[in-house]
């Protein structure tokens, strides 16, 4: 994340680009590893973002430098700050806390369940190779990847569509501040609901038919319905990142070993990569304002995903009706 902070000084192309490869390279095992440890344990930061542009749009110029400066300033810096604390302050097991009394690390431990993986666990090419050849988890990634194709769009162009709706320079990063703040709010709903009810593949069923339908509608209606289109915008965005928490503990729940859900936890993140691409090109300016190829190659996406998180739903409720007695339950 160092590298965040350092694009803030380059003044050359080939640095800025060589800078941003880097960053790209570390923030590849962020996710993965986030998602992998907080699993076991138990995003408002996105609601922030517009709020922290329009703020920083108003820099512009201060201490001599120009206001995209100071953004990667700003959110580099606190990142090379929290890195090195997470260094000496985070354990990787319970059994390596050394904050942690005997008996706390037992508690946990055993909380975690039977099959997390001890401290010494390594991920061996039988775990690697059985994880590859499930095609159960490859429908998980595609899922993801779908997915993935509205989050980047949306966190990327979220301040062009809403300029396309009638909102212009800093006001249209602070009218992205709404879809984001309603999205957080909504995640933590969902991510409750199908902890509580064990209702992973519904509830991402759920929210890829909210993000079908509300993609699909401001691609039909006219320009001038701009309130609509906005209200589109806020639940398209709440649909798109409310499914993200019970997608990604829907993996690891499904993995029936810690070693082989830290290969499936990353592979899963990894097929964003694909959507994070196709993202960035389906919203084009000579569309603006209705965005009609955006819009219908999102809603496209967030159908697939449905169909799909239904298919595994049904596959893994099959799968439980025919358990035998001492085997683990799948999580549908």
């Amino acid at each position: 994340m160092q590298g965040l902070a350092n694009m803030s000084l380059s003044d050359q192309l080939v640095g800025f680009s060589s800078l941003r490869f880097l960053l790209g390279a570390a923030e590849a095992g962020v996710y993965p590893g986030m998602i992998f440890y907080l699993t076991f344990c138990a995003t408002l930061a996105g609601a922030f973002g517009g709020a922290i542009a329009y703020g920083v749009g108003h820099m512009n110029h201060a201490g001599g430098l120009q206001a995209w400066r100071w953004l990667f300033i700003l959110e580099g810096l606190p990142c090379i700050l929290l890195a090195v604390a997470l260094v000496l302050f985070l354990p990787s097991y319970p059994e390596r806390a050394g904050w942690l009394s005997d008996r706390e690390k037992t508690i946990l431990k055993e909380s975690f369940g039977r099959n997390m993986a001890r401290g010494d666990d390594k991920l061996n090419w039988g775990d690697a190779k059985a994880t590859l050849k499930e095609g159960r988890l490859w429908m998980h990634y595609v899922i993801y990847l779908c997915v993935g194709i509205g989050v980047s769009s949306l966190s990327l162009f979220a301040p062009s569509i809403v300029q396309g709706i009638g909102y212009e320079g800093l006001n249209a990063q602070l009218f992205t501040i709404p879809p984001y703040a309603c999205a957080y709010v909504v995640a933590l709903g969902t991510a409750k609901i199908s902890d509580r009810y064990t209702c992973r593949g519904l509830v991402a069923a759920a929210c890829g038919f909210t993000g079908f339908v509300t993609f699909l509608v401001p691609a039909c209606v006219p320009t001038a319905s701009l309130h609509l289109r906005y209200a589109m915008l806020v639940l398209s965005t709440c649909a798109t990142f409310s499914s993200l928490p019970a997608l990604c503990a829907w993996v690891s729940d499904n993995v029936h070993n810690t070693t082989a859900a830290s290969l499936a936890s990353g592979l899963n993140i990894a097929f964003t990569g694909p959507g994070q691409i196709i993202g960035v090109w389906i919203y084009q300016n000579d569309q603006l304002p209705r965005y009609q190829t955006g819009h219908a190659v999102n809603a496209a996406s967030q159908f697939v995903a449905m169909v799909l998180s239904l298919g595994l739903w049904f596959y893994y409720r099959r799968r439980n009706a025919n358990l035998g007695p001492n085997e683990q339950q799948w999580i549908p």
